[in-house]
């Protein structure tokens, strides 16, 4: 391979592409705020007027997805520790049959808002407001890494000031979910989507061009040991391994696609029960699409750096700026497609942010005001909800600072979700899949989960696990000469892959950090989840769980499953709202629901809804 060339920089057509991202995705959220008569009601705001169907729902379900965590980390995780990461592949499958087929059945019927609600029709109010203030502490802090990851792109492809691009990415993201709700953040993730495939087919295709072709890359990578799919290791300290990655990674994302208000928000919105189950469905598809365009990043980041490993060489001080390097490497002939690459690395953070926003503006309403504030109009319901959009994206920018001290951007993120939303979905789990728990259960349940799930997430940040744990691949820098290194040096803030500004140097490993503090990362969610579980099926059970009374729509039933193949039927359900009370206080709000709004029982329309 040549020595690459010095990286080249942005000019006006690269900042006329990214300009023009942003414009659009604005303009989307203004159109929103006017088509229909505006954001009316909180209903119309918060859940799109329940009118969405599947296929915009399944592209705004994978722009999400795909956030600017996955654009920069995954081709830097499969460049540093090889193609495992794509038996991810195998994990999304049984993580949208599982929210599909499980969670959303519920959600949906009862026709609630919040996933929250759900809580306290299942146990009580106690249990609803724990689980409203974890959700809100989770998102707030994964969407300051989230917000941070694209500034850190632009401080290495422009140099932009960080913190400028840091502010400027929560003001586009607040101004249009405020303005257009629910409908604008489907609507610009779609053509979010769009932007985000371009930038990738770009790298890609120019790799490959640049390389030799595809059959180069691959065989460069599997020269390189890149290609190590499979590894059945059981051992659960290796950090990526086939049952890590199918065990811990279906617990982690299911915690995301299940219960998550950000996610179910979406496909709640869907006019109908079968319209959401295929949102999730054709997501799944997308999903895959994502994989395979980051990995294929990733080994085509090895080919082209095989000899010459930039950031071991100090030309990039992070890995998670290895892709906007080669970016600029092999793009720089061809003013406008770095704009393009950072504009989809962009998209991805406005369509994760907005959605998060979005949620935690309907959480909020839903468990914190609405039902302590019951004489509210729904128009004042409307404007308060934009207000909490305003309120939430200032919050969310101001975590961003914390997010530039978590080490990598990618294992922190999924780490965040794990030690919070494993315990959050073994307490949905614990409702919806054990008849008898009952709310000491549950609220026990949650507290030894959480405490479980902090103890060994903090653990592993302040002590991480030892190299032979992670098994990172070799970097070569042979191919390196010294006047390229001088000279190219990037300038950047400095964010060390595999240190934390809580780590603790220079400690003697005791028997705790070398096993229980390197426990998978992707295996925090699965020790939330059954801990969770198992100590609140111990605790319901002395206590009173078997003598309770329990409304069947609060758990999941074989008519849940069954009820699948009414489609099927000569005489179909008509999965229609019409029939369903929405202007009723307490019925018009499901934005937090992987259920079915299958109203068979004409009198639980509005059971369990009114708060």
């Amino acid at each position: 391979m040549d020595i690459p060339r010095g990286i080249g920089t942005f000019v006006v057509w690269d900042y006329v592409v990214f300009a023009g991202m942003l414009v659009i995705s604005a303009a989307i959220g203004i159109y929103y705020a006017f088509a229909g008569g505006g954001q009316q009601t909180s209903k119309d705001f918060l859940m799109g007027g329940r009118r969405m169907t599947a296929v915009p729902v399944a592209l705004s379900l994978t722009a999400s997805f795909m956030s600017a965590v996955t654009v920069l980390g995954t081709p830097s995780e499969v460049y540093r520790f090889g193609a495992i990461f794509s038996i991810f592949a195998f994990t999304y499958f049984f993580v949208v049959v599982i929210s599909a087929e499980v969670f959303l059945p519920v959600f949906y019927k009862l026709g609630i808002t919040s996933t929250y609600e759900y809580l306290e029709l299942r146990f009580n109010k106690c249990v609803r407001l724990c689980g409203t203030v974890l959700f809100i502490f989770q998102t707030i802090l994964y969407t300051g890494i989230v917000i941070y990851a694209p500034a850190l792109a632009l401080n290495q492809v422009t140099g932009f000031d960080l913190w400028g691009a840091v502010v400027a990415t929560g003001v586009v993201c607040t101004f249009y979910c405020t303005l257009g709700g629910l409908k604008a953040v489907i609507w610009t993730d779609v053509f979010q989507v769009g932007i985000m495939v371009a930038g990738f087919a770009s790298v890609i295709i120019q790799a490959a061009v640049i390389q030799g072709g595809i059959s180069t890359i691959l065989n460069d990578a599997y020269n390189g040991g890149r290609l190590n799919f499979w590894n059945f290791n059981p051992n659960p300290l290796q950090r990526h391994t086939f049952w890590t990655i199918i065990i811990g990674g279906t617990f982690t994302w299911s915690s995301i696609y299940g219960v998550n208000q950000s996610q179910v928000q979406r496909y709640i919105s869907c006019k109908s029960r079968f319209q959401a189950k295929l949102s999730l469905y054709i997501n799944l598809v997308g999903l895959w699409a994502i994989l395979t365009c980051s990995v294929f990043c990733g080994l085509a980041l090895y080919s082209r750096y095989r000899d010459c490993d930039p950031w071991t060489a100090k030309k990039v001080s992070a890995p998670d700026q290895l892709m906007p390097y080669l970016v600029l490497d092999i793009l720089q002939d061809y003013p406008g497609l770095p704009g393009l690459f950072v504009a989809c690395a962009y998209s991805g953070t406005l369509s994760t942010v907005s959605s998060s926003v979005n949620a935690l503006a309907a959480v909020t309403v839903e468990d914190l005001i609405k039902p302590y504030f019951r004489s509210l109009s729904e128009r004042s319901l409307s404007w308060i909800s934009q207000g909490m959009s305003v309120v939430y994206g200032a919050l969310c920018i101001a975590m961003a600072a914390l997010a530039s001290l978590m080490g990598a951007l990618l294992q922190a993120a999924l780490s965040i979700f794990g030690m919070v939303g494993g315990p959050l979905m073994g307490l949905f789990a614990l409702g919806i899949l054990v008849p008898f728990a009952n709310s000491i259960g549950a609220l026990v349940g949650l507290m030894a989960g959480f405490a479980t799930s902090l103890w060994v997430g903090i653990g592993a940040q302040m002590y991480p696990p030892l190299p032979e744990r992670t098994l990172p691949l070799q970097l070569d820098i042979q191919g390196c000469n010294s006047t390229y290194n001088e000279t190219n040096l990037m300038t950047t803030t400095e964010m060390p892959f595999t240190t934390s500004v809580f780590q603790i140097h220079n400690v003697q490993r005791t028997p705790l950090m070398d096993n229980w503090y390197s426990l998978s990362y992707l295996y925090f969610s699965t020790v939330g989840t059954l801990v969770t579980l198992l100590v609140g099926i111990l605790v319901s059970l002395p206590t009173g769980g078997r003598k309770q009374n329990l409304d069947p729509r609060y758990i999941l039933t074989k008519e849940d499953f069954l009820s699948n193949f009414d489609i099927f039927k000569k005489k179909k359900h008509v999965l229609s709202y019409k029939s369903h009370p929405v202007e009723d206080g307490g019925t018009d709000n499901p934005a937090f629901n992987h259920i079915e709004l299958n109203f068979s029982d004409q009198s639980g329309k509005s059971n369990g809804t009114r708060l």
